[in-house]
């Protein structure tokens, strides 16, 4: 007798409406060219943060405390964070999950040991060095925390066979790697309108990510309130 599937790795799901689904994917090809075209920016910038070169934009300022511990953290950072990226692009979709579940497994594994071993320290080291204060710094360092924290939630889950909170969890996790994304998406638009206020950095290092998780979470209420909803109307 054949296992049952897993719900993660079901091809079933919901029928929507057809232009729902046309905006959906084209929300999902926009989202997915700019997550790769921001992994593809910092690779290659690689050879300028290698120098380093402090005129690039992410080295500005730092030149007093570019060394040792800050140093190593710096390039942990910027070496793992286009990497983990695109992996967590190819491991949120359902497709890729459905066709090649031991490679989605085998890189998952890779993308857990990125983000706890590398992305999360270097990234709560570098938070308290950030421009503007404790505002900025604290925003970064619960990022660092909640990214790992997410991973280890998702594995958990996944040892533990609940397919569907693992989802759930690699989903926020994914989000909150994409902070890079929404960060650089905001700067591009305070230059744009001529915003330079000494705010803007903390308030960019809170919003670039509580604004996608909190969005999640709304659908994922609203998903969860249908469900009951249609629980007591067949009962």
């Amino acid at each position: 007798m054949n296992a049952p599937t897993p719900p993660y790795l079901s091809s079933t799901s919901v029928a929507l409406p057809r232009d729902v689904r046309g905006m959906l994917a084209v929300l999902r090809i926009v989202a997915s060219l700019l997550v790769l075209k921001t992994a593809l920016t910092v690779i290659l910038l690689w050879t300028r943060y290698a120098q380093p070169d402090f005129t690039t934009e992410f080295l500005k300022g730092r030149e007093a405390y570019f060394f040792g511990a800050y140093q190593a953290a710096f390039y942990a950072h910027v070496f793992t964070g286009p990497g983990t990226l695109i992996l967590g692009l190819v491991l949120v979709s359902r497709r890729f999950r459905i066709r090649f579940p031991k490679l989605h497994r085998f890189l998952g594994r890779i993308q857990a040991a990125w983000v706890l071993c590398l992305l999360t320290p270097s990234g709560l080291w570098m938070s308290w060095y950030a421009d503007t204060g404790v505002a900025a710094a604290t925003g970064f360092a619960v990022l660092a925390i909640g990214t790992g924290a997410c991973v280890l939630r998702g594995w958990q889950c996944v040892v533990q066979r609940r397919f569907n909170a693992h989802q759930r969890w690699m989903w926020r996790c994914f989000l909150l790697l994409c902070s890079a994304v929404v960060l650089r998406l905001m700067g591009g638009m305070a230059t744009v309108i001529g915003w330079d206020s000494p705010l803007l950095y903390a308030q960019a290092a809170w919003s670039s990510w509580l604004i996608p998780l909190g969005i999640f979470e709304y659908l994922e209420y609203r998903k969860r309130r249908r469900r009951s909803i249609s629980i007591r109307m067949a009962s």
